[in-house]
Formats: structure tokens, sequence, C-alpha cells
């Protein structure tokens, strides 16, 4: 596991809409194993290990990260926002944050005052950036309106194997589907393996959609985060117990493919990994609804990385977890091919 190429995900910025720099990386580090890669109108990364492969499967980590987009530049040279994705403006109060213009990043600071720390409800439009600039004209020369901006972290390593950062949601699903197709090559899988780093899903689910369409798989996982329920103020009651570094999530959900299910848990036994579950009744909010949808029908399951404080700036994650996911993700691919072989079906009836 490649731990210095997620760290380099995680610095750099991929607002929902403007991932092209960091797809760039996901396809470098995808030549070291693909033997083909594709990319698409919606800026989707995909690296193939067996093209010609009678059956394919989809793996799906979306890329990009929640934000803002600069709207207006003011007189003084400050900048207005508008949310990009489920951002919850309260916790970007006196924080500093970075402006990604062409390529280049320009620093600055939400701005904080009495008044704004005392509404009860902050919203985007109240936020305002400073970057230093005294007039418009000299904020011109670094910034645009449709600039995207982000919170200005790096990854920092904490006690018991844990990190953080912003945006693990979902650079740490896009990185454990190269390497767990990586691994699942060396492996010796035979079946087509499609590892995207999908694009949108903060904001419209569109790359998923145009992955899914243009690969026409037998099958998806979708690799997300989930709410870790021993993180302050949740409640395992709510969809599940679990814990950070116990474990890839599996999602016992309406929407999931029971039979693909239930080769991951066997996968998981057969591999000593422990696995932990969440519980969704109807939609899962990841690109595995989409991908659901998408063709005549795709059969999807969901493999989630456990998660503290999400859509924040501050987002923690285990290093524990994320190896151990792209294990089952690598040991599924590899027993799948071997079932399809000898005629596995996704249907849980026939008539």
């Amino acid at each position: 596991m490649n731990r210095e190429f997620l760290k380099e995900l995680l610095n750099t910025p991929s607002v929902s809409g403007h991932e092209e720099y960091i797809q760039k990386k996901a396809l470098d580090f995808g030549r070291g194993f693909a033997h083909a890669q594709l990319t698409d109108p919606s800026g989707n990364a995909v690296s193939v290990v067996n093209p010609e492969a009678k059956n394919r499967i989809l793996l799906c980590g979306h890329i990009d990260e929640i934000g803002f987009q600069v709207t207006y530049i003011d007189e003084s040279g400050r900048l207005r926002l508008m949310k990009d994705g489920g951002v919850a403006p309260k916790l970007y109060i006196g924080s500093p944050v970075q402006v990604c213009h062409r390529g280049e990043r320009v620093p600055g600071v939400i701005a904080t005052s009495s008044e704004l720390l005392e509404k009860d409800k902050v919203k985007d439009t109240d936020l305002i950036v400073d970057i230093g600039a005294n007039t418009r004209e000299e904020a011109e020369k670094l910034v645009s309106v449709g600039d995207p901006v982000c919170a200005d972290t790096e990854v920092r390593e904490l006690m018991n194997g844990l990190f953080t950062c912003r945006a693990l949601d979902d650079k740490t699903g896009a990185f454990v589907v190269l390497e767990a197709a990586k691994l699942a090559a060396a492996k010796g899988a035979g079946m087509g393996i499609c590892a995207a780093t999908t694009v949108g899903e903060e904001t419209s689910g569109r790359g998923a959609y145009y992955a899914a369409g243009r690969i026409k798989p037998d099958c998806c996982i979708a690799v997300d985060v989930t709410w870790a329920s021993d993180a302050p103020g949740t409640d395992p009651g709510d969809t599940g117990e679990v814990d950070l570094s116990g474990g890839p999530v599996l999602c016992r959900a309406t929407a999931v493919n029971k039979k693909m299910n239930a080769l991951l848990e066997e996968t998981a036994s057969q591999l000593g990994i422990k696995v932990q579950f969440e519980v969704a009744a109807g939609h899962t909010g990841t690109d595995g609804d989409t991908v659901n949808r998408a063709c005549e029908g795709v059969p999807m399951a969901l493999v989630s990385i456990p998660l503290r404080y999400m859509h924040s700036s501050v987002e923690v994650g285990s290093w524990k977890d994320i190896e151990e996911c792209i294990e089952l993700l690598a040991g599924f691919i590899v027993r799948l091919s071997k079932e399809l072989e000898k005629g596995f079906d996704f249907c849980p009836v026939r008539v």
C-alpha cells in the first residue's frame, strides 16, 4: 500500500467539477499496473486490467471533494462564495483556505467577525475570503469568478495508526480501488477490472453514470466512506455500530445485491478480515446508487471505510481500515473471477 501516493491525493485540491489535475495523478499511478486506460467527457479516469476479458467489474471511488466556488470579487478584493457539495459553512469561519486558479494555489482565510459567530445559521453566502488584496483589480490578477476553493490542510499522523486531513471522503476510496485493482492483477484475477476514480459524486453523480454507461460492467463495487459510530455525538442505533480501525464496512441495504454481499462476507472470512455492517433502507448516498440505475441495471455492492467527522476539514481515518479494504476487494475479485467461470449468477431468484 503506497501511503505516500494517498497523501499526495489528499494534498491535491479536487473540488467537485474541478478534478482534472488530480486525475492526471490517478492515471500516472494506474500506468504501473493497467493494461489500458480510459477517460471520458465527464472527467473520469479509469485504469483497466484484462480489458479483453469476457466479464468486467467496475470499481468506483469518487475523487472529488466538497468545497466552494468564487461567485463575486468585491471592490476591496475580497471573494464571495457558493458551496460546492455538502459543505457545513459554519465549520469554515476563521479557517485557512486555498483558491485554485489555473493549476496554481492562492492562499486565503475565511474572515471572522463577532456578528458572524453569533449567527444561529451560517450560509455559504455569508462567507468572505481574504487573500490579502486591496482592490478588485489586484485580486483579479490571481483569481477569477468560478475558481474552486477548499480548506487548506495537509495530512497529519495521529496516535494508534490514525491520520487526519480534509477530503478523506472519498480520496481514500479512490485510492482503494486503484490499489485493489493492482493487487488483484498481481494475484492473477482473470476478469476485467475497471478501477474508476469518478468525478462529481458530491454534486451530481455524473461520473459514475458515465463510467457504467460506457463500460457496461457485469457488476460494480462502490468504495466510499461511512460514519464511524465511535465519534462524539454519534449513535450506533442510527445505521449500525462502526468503529474506526474495526475493519471494512459492508452495507446491508435494499439497493445492494445480496449474492455479492454474501461473497464479500465469505471472502473476508477466508482472508481473516473482520468486517462491520451498516444498514440502508433506501439510497446509500454513494456512486453505487447511480450505477445501479445505469444501462439495464448493474448489480452493486458497497464497501465503506470508517470515518470520523465527515464533511469537515479534520476528517479522521485509519490506515488499518484502508489496507484491509484493499485486501478484501482484491480477494473478492480473484474469487469472483473463478465463480463466474463456474456460472455465478447475480440473481437472487430464478424462474
